[in-house]
């Protein structure tokens, strides 16, 4: 089992994506994604997307808001629990990231990009400002086979 997080920054109606390219036998190359990555031994959620922010991207993020927890489940790797965050709050500067490439991309063209087909499901309901929800994505290799969304 995998715990991780992400996170959609924003500024100027773009969102902060990533695009994975530099590292070796990546899972997510070539794809687009927001900043985040997997939990440390004892951190929250919180203490996850915080530092990962950090490391990725170089800027410090003040205020962040937990809006889904996603849950994937594929035939070809572990089931995975990812816990989303949007913030519009942070200081600091770009900084080079050794995972890939980083750019604002207008968050209408954002599900145009190469992306995990699920993630292009969520993004929508995380740019029409809905509320709390839940999603399962169950994947066939790469390919999405079936979802669950649940909102609160």
């Amino acid at each position: 089992m995998i715990l991780s997080t992400l996170c959609y920054i924003e500024k100027d109606n773009k969102y902060l994506m990533l695009h994975r390219t530099k590292k070796k036998n990546d899972i997510n190359k070539d794809k687009w994604l927001g900043i985040g990555g997997k939990f440390e031994e004892g951190e929250s959620p919180e203490e996850c997307i915080v530092r990962e922010v950090t490391e990725e991207t170089g800027l410090k993020l003040n205020s962040y808001k937990l809006r889904t927890i996603v849950t994937y489940v594929s035939t070809n790797w572990e089931t995975e629990y990812m816990y989303v965050f949007t913030s519009n709050d942070f200081t600091g500067d770009l900084i080079e990231c050794n995972e890939g490439d980083l750019q604002w991309i207008d968050k209408k063209e954002v599900t145009k990009l190469n992306t995990w087909e699920g993630d292009k499901i969520f993004v929508e309901k995380l740019q029409n400002d809905s509320g709390f929800f839940t999603v399962k994505f169950e994947y066939d290799g790469d390919r999405l086979v079936k979802y669950n969304l649940k909102e609160y």
